[in-house]
């Protein structure tokens, strides 16, 4: 385990490669139980996009995207494949830049990122040409997950579906909530926090379920370590009994994007 000011992390390891209707909840027990632990009702257990769109059977095989022409124009104007970017199409409902750089959209469940989260590293059949896509719901997908957990350990913990994500301004990747259930998504303390100096916090609002996915991302890798689940523990200040608004309730609203 890893420790960090008081939380500790316990990274996954050994999990199988998933494939369409395996169970993640019932993974990440079998998991624990080899590691010779259990889950807590203060837990907080963080798993990647991958695994969870990979049980889902959110794998599209190109061959079978017909492109429209609108694809294939902005395919050629970006040097990108034109099926990818039918795809594209299809799981956005805005593309905000389009360029050789990078495609940025605005994924249909509010997210803004690259390729709409399209990608095919870490996918089984990558070389046919078969990708793999987020989860129809994310906050669904986490709050499935949890509700199965609980059915299984019945311990309540919180669940956070993690993916890579750049952001604007900064060059790099960073792990991201894209899904969550039974966390408190933002910490605002505004108004009831106050700094070293008295002074009462007027702008700080914390960003609690991407800071655990971040901190879990650099635990999990990103590349062949195969740990694609954790568990956090000393965050329990943060596990709430309700599902909660999931990470949709941390998106900027779009009519306060202020880099449009």
């Amino acid at each position: 385990m890893a420790n960090l000011a008081g939380l500790t992390f316990l990274a996954l390891d050994g999990m199988p490669l998933f494939r369409p209707g395996m169970s993640v909840a019932a993974e990440v027990v079998a998991a624990l139980e080899s590691h010779g632990e259990s889950l807590a009702d203060d837990d907080i257990v963080v798993v990647a996009q991958k695994i969870v769109s990979k049980a889902e059977g959110r794998l599209v095989r190109l061959i079978d995207v017909e492109p429209s022409g609108w694809a294939s124009e902005l395919a050629a104007q970006t040097a990108r494949d034109p099926f990818v970017m039918q795809l594209i199409i299809d799981e956005s409902s805005e593309l905000l830049r389009t360029t050789e750089a990078a495609v940025i959209a605005r994924h249909r469940t509010g997210h803004v990122l690259a390729n709409a989260g399209i990608d095919a590293s870490n996918v089984e059949g990558g070389e046919d040409d078969v990708v793999l896509l987020w989860p129809l719901d994310p906050d669904a997908s986490a709050r499935a997950i949890r509700a199965e957990l609980h059915a299984l350990t019945g311990a309540r913990p919180a669940v956070v579906i993690a993916d890579s994500m750049g952001r604007a301004w900064r060059t790099g990747t960073v792990g991201t909530a894209i899904g969550c259930a039974g966390l408190t998504v933002l910490d605002d303390q505004r108004g009831r926090e106050q700094d070293l100096f008295g002074r009462t916090l007027q702008a700080t609002v914390i960003a609690v379920a991407d800071s655990i996915a971040a901190t879990a991302s650099l635990a999990m890798g990103e590349g062949a370590q195969g740990t694609p689940a954790l568990i956090l523990r000393g965050g329990g200040q943060w596990v709430t009994d309700e599902d909660g608004p999931g990470a949709a309730g941390g998106l900027r609203p779009v009519a306060e994007d202020m880099f449009r």
